[in-house]
């Protein structure tokens, strides 16, 4: 019997008028954009609508606002389309930020909860290493082994850090660390014929060990975070496998901060599984062309408007 996997996005797929036609369309998107701007004290939702895009794509509010459009998909789908996530969903994953997106959706994690924690994450997250210090870059046509070896050479050659961030799979690795590393590192990647490597506009290089400050300013935030046992099986960047256990949960949060998201492996996993169909909850496609490539035969959806919702079936 085929499944269903429900995705969601991470950082880099904001947009200006995101939930925009969602919220003037349905209640249940309204409510959610409503708990988010209450939970942070802030008019996030005017900033997702109307801009001005540079304050949207600081870290500490593209984050929440990725999750609340997310989350708004979900409470329209319960609302409008009698979603039901234990029966109908097998599991739930999410890339990078998507992670707590993932947690929200499934219950584990209240809305509210999740805004606070990803509000104190991308502060964090920015504050952990100074802006122009560190660097992120897409190497296309690099698979992991590659990617890794090209990371240790540029880490050796510059006695500075280079980490493998993201496998994104089908042949695009993410690296990041201290921007001469990570500058290095692309070098070596032409000299060892990788097809281009194209430096990120990121401000701050994620998911390398420079985030450590950032991990410790999670571990206390998590530590007295409400976290149960979600509705279905959350499948962890860290892992590339799935967790339920609240505790195990609150560890992965904390490791993902400085740890690879291992997305390749868990779509990979989740084909394993017999997941077939692939629905991302919010803005953007990145994840749904990822699942088609990663998945022989998958159909792969997104939901963020009231079209894709009114053409959605379970």
């Amino acid at each position: 019997m085929s499944k269903t996997a429900f995705l969601f996005p991470g950082q880099g797929s904001q947009a200006v008028g995101m939930g925009k036609a969602l919220a003037e369309a349905f209640p249940a998107a309204r409510a959610v954009f409503a708990e988010v701007d209450d939970a942070l004290g802030q008019k996030l939702s005017t900033l997702m609508f109307e801009g001005p895009e540079d304050q949207l794509t600081l870290t500490a509010n593209a984050q929440p606002a990725l999750m609340a459009h997310s989350l708004a998909v979900i409470r329209v789908l319960e609302a409008e389309k009698g979603l039901d996530l234990s029966a109908s969903v097998a599991f739930v994953a999410g890339h990078s930020l998507g992670e707590y997106s993932a947690l929200a959706a499934a219950g584990a994690l209240s809305i509210s909860d999740t805004a606070k924690l990803l509000r104190i994450r991308g502060d964090a997250m920015q504050a952990a290493v100074p802006v122009g210090k560190g660097a992120m870059a897409a190497l296309l046509g690099a698979e992991w082994d590659l990617a890794t070896e090209i990371a240790e050479i540029a880490a050796t050659d510059t006695g500075l850090i280079c980490d493998v961030a993201n496998d994104n799979g089908g042949g695009q690795v993410v690296l990041s660390g201290d921007k001469a590393a990570v500058d290095r590192a692309c070098e070596i990647a032409k000299e060892k014929g990788v097809k281009r490597a194209i430096p990120l506009p990121v401000s701050a290089p994620f998911h390398s060990t420079l985030m450590a400050p950032a991990a410790s300013a999670m571990e206390a935030a998590l530590a007295t975070a409400t976290i149960r046992a979600p509705k279905v099986p959350v499948v962890a960047n860290v892992t590339a496998g799935p967790v339920s256990d609240p505790e195990a949960i609150r560890r992965n949060l904390v490791l993902q901060v400085c740890g690879s998201v291992r997305w390749r492996e868990s779509m990979v996993w989740l084909g394993g599984q017999g997941v077939t169909r692939f629905v991302e909850c919010g803005s953007g496609k990145v994840l749904t062309g990822i699942a088609k490539r990663l998945v022989a035969g998958s159909e792969a959806i997104n939901i963020g408007t009231p079209e894709d919702v009114a053409e959605y079936t379970a």
